[in-house]
């Protein structure tokens, strides 16, 4: 078994978990590691569920904060072993997981290790499967069986985010519009309708839309309504009797599941509409107490997250979240995956600063 040093810094301690080879799924060896590392601190109760390990203190504080990050990586992609490169810019971590996110799981571990009597109760939560299907998704699961393990006050998912905060994140879901006609020969068209020319006018609604853009929490969160794959056709010389569009909404939190349906039903009404995928968005949660104070601590103003991470899980159990992390969201899943230095120092001082003040 690869052992983890916890007593070094976070930036040798992610390369030690880079080089942990962990695609999804195939997640066992780093979790043993991070779970042999934990036991080893007197002051943490350590649960493990598959390969999900849940760490926390006990202390009887006023607030429980939860700080997770997932183990799992997409699969490798000539990116491994870690390396470090001294730039123009500063030192940077390559490899794969860098950013997403090993870096903000060791300033998960280090904190852990290094902060035995914090000034909020702390549950560490590490867990399996995020890069792919829903339903493999660890925390998922523990939210499903052990609820209480993943509650508190407010959530710290260590995302990557330029070492600032993204709050909250926006919703998503997939419908398939659908337009009919009639099959014809080509040659005798207009004995028939062709259903992908119908969808033109699907088309035209969609660049007409105008995006809302409510503020939450003092942020700005912008909206977006994309036809994403258009199919249809039933050979070179037929009319085609069907065409689908499928479009992909991004609503902002303030909207449910059911209100961003209800509003795509009433954008494509007089078409037949699918749902095909949902998921709800996260509130910021920046007016609670702990969130404040953590902001303050970060020192730069909070963004909107324009994307859907699992903080949205936390806000499904009453629990605020916001993404704070290593490394440039941006540069997740590339070859040329690669993390700053500087953040990763950054974010754990910032948490250090935050949890001892």
């Amino acid at each position: 078994m690869t052992t983890l040093d916890l007593t070094t810094d976070a930036v040798t301690l992610t390369e030690q978990l880079v080089n942990i080879e962990s695609v999804s799924l195939e997640e066992q060896a780093i979790a043993d590691a991070v779970e042999q590392a934990l036991r080893g601190l007197g002051h943490l109760e350590v649960v493990r569920r598959g390969n999900n390990i849940v760490a926390r203190t006990d202390l009887g504080r006023a607030e429980r904060v939860v700080i997770a990050g997932h183990l799992d990586t997409v699969p490798v992609n000539d990116n491994l072993p870690a390396r470090r490169e001294q730039t123009a810019e500063g030192d940077l971590l390559h490899g794969l997981g860098t950013c997403d996110m090993k870096s903000g799981d060791a300033v998960i571990l280090r904190i852990a290790a290094t902060v035995p009597e914090p000034n909020r109760d702390i549950t560490f939560i590490f867990y399996d499967a995020e890069e792919i299907a829903a339903v493999h998704n660890g925390l998922g699961k523990l939210a499903q069986s052990d609820p209480e393990l993943i509650a508190g006050d407010f959530a710290i998912l260590m995302e990557p985010s330029n070492a600032g905060i993204e709050a909250g994140c926006q919703g998503t879901l997939r419908v398939e519009v659908r337009t009919t006609g009639e099959r014809a020969h080509t040659a005798r068209a207009w004995r028939g309708v062709n259903a992908i020319h119908k969808a033109g006018a699907v088309l035209r609604r969609l660049e007409d839309y105008e995006p809302r853009k409510p503020v939450i929490d003092g942020l700005e969160y912008h909206e977006g309504l994309n036809a994403v794959f258009v199919r249809g056709g039933v050979a070179g010389n037929v009319l085609p009797d069907e065409c689908v569009v499928e479009v992909n909404y991004r609503f902002a939190p303030d909207y449910s599941e059911a209100d961003a349906e209800a509003f795509v039903r009433d954008f494509f009404d007089g078409y037949d509409v699918t749902l095909t995928d949902s998921a709800p968005g996260a509130l910021p949660g920046l007016d609670r107490p702990a969130a404040k104070d953590f902001l303050a601590v970060v020192g730069r103003d909070a963004a909107p997250k324009f994307g859907w991470t699992d903080v949205a899980r936390f806000s499904a159990l009453g629990v605020p979240a916001v993404n704070f992390g290593p490394g440039d969201p941006l540069l997740a899943h590339k070859q040329e995956e690669h993390v700053p230095v500087a953040d990763i120092e950054r974010c754990e001082d910032v948490l250090r600063k935050w949890l001892t003040a």
